[in-house]
């Protein structure tokens, strides 16, 4: 039986990155993304460098018919899938108000929708083979409201409470589920939701060293890995002292263009 770890997103940032540390690691991977070109080239490279089987398959996490699909394909395959790294995912600036309901609905279903069906997808045999780990790529946001950008920080908190249930539920198996919540990091996030002017970007981290500490947290059966010490110190110890409003104030200015 061949044994594979399925990342979504993985033609950049992270997603790239947790798979060439999973490849790393004399692991398969099967490769997801809309952009094959991308996905080719990092097949190629793992397969050539760490000479494990690299699997492409193309597909839009925001069509849900095509998520079922993809599930279906990677299946009849008799690939197991191991690891499932839900890593895809985008953002969207404005007010809520003024940004169109379409944009919002296509973040819900690659954020929410796509990662739930997925889950759902390989979980079961997870369990049944009582192997098996998951990587969801949340966000600090989910911890927090986000004033111009209230949807996308909506979708990571419930990847925030379906990660902390689910691990919680699968406690006395060998399968686990964890969230990564890194900050701000340098990958095309912020140019594609419009924020590439944004001063939270500035100092952001490097999407190896995020995927890293996912990745690590990720094998100890961690359910949340917040990769920012100074994000962990905020939302751990210092948020519950702090007033709502003025949480609401400094997030609103730091997504400021």
């Amino acid at each position: 039986m061949v044994k594979a770890g399925l990342i979504t997103g993985a033609s950049s940032g992270i997603g790239k990155e947790l798979a060439r540390i999973h490849a790393s690691r004399g692991n398969n991977v099967v490769l997801v993304a809309r952009r094959v070109e991308a996905l080719n080239e990092l097949a190629t490279e793992l397969k050539e460098k760490y000479s494990v089987e690299a699997h492409v398959f193309a597909a839009d996490l925001g069509n849900i018919d095509e998520v079922e699909r993809l599930i279906s394909s990677i299946k009849s395959t008799g690939i197991f899938i191991n690891y499932l790294f839900n890593n895809a995912g985008f953002g969207g600036w404005g007010k809520f108000a003024d940004r169109s309901a379409a944009d919002d609905h296509q973040m819900i279903a690659v954020n929410v929708q796509a990662l739930t069906a997925l889950t759902h997808g390989f979980l079961p045999e997870m369990i049944e083979k009582n192997e098996g780990k998951i990587l969801h790529t949340a966000s600090t946001a989910g911890f927090i409201p986000g004033p111009l950008q209230a949807t996308y920080f909506a979708t990571k908190a419930f990847v925030v409470s379906l990660t902390k249930a689910t691990n919680y539920e699968l406690r006395n198996t060998a399968v686990s589920v964890t969230a990564l919540c890194p900050g701000p990091v340098k990958t095309e996030f912020e140019f594609a939701a419009g924020m590439g002017n944004a001063k939270m970007f500035e100092k952001g981290a490097d999407a190896y060293s995020t995927a890293l500490k996912g990745y690590k947290a990720m094998m100890k059966g961690k359910t949340i890995i917040i990769s920012d010490l100074g994000f962990h110190i905020l939302i751990n110890y210092l948020s519950p002292f702090i007033p709502k409003i003025f949480i609401l104030k400094v997030v609103e200015k730091i997504q400021t263009k």
